[in-house]
């Protein structure tokens, strides 16, 4: 995530500072590339959350014995492989 966020500041910065630079930016996002980015950092981010969300079931003191912290831990990262899928559906 964080080199992700170095590459979306780099072009947000680029797009805000004039028209041409937002052109530009707009051209690599149309790009395989900027595709490629824009999926790993959404899957980043979608796991980031969902394993925040288990976490925070986890500090309410559900899922903290090995068999049901397994089966979230899975549950977590098959709901990931679906969302990401989704998502660079949605993105492509």
């Amino acid at each position: 995530m964080f080199f992700a966020l170095l590459f979306v500041i780099w072009a947000w910065a680029v797009s805000v500072h004039s028209p041409e630079g937002f052109a530009d930016v707009q051209a690599i996002m149309d790009g395989f590339f900027g595709k490629f980015v824009a999926i790993g950092t959404a899957s980043a981010l979608t796991y980031h959350i969902l394993g925040g969300l288990r976490h925070v079931v986890m500090d309410l003191g559900h899922w903290e014995e090995l068999e049901s912290g397994n089966t979230s831990a899975k549950a977590v990262i098959a709901l990931w492989v679906v969302l990401t899928v989704v998502l660079g559906v949605a993105l492509w």
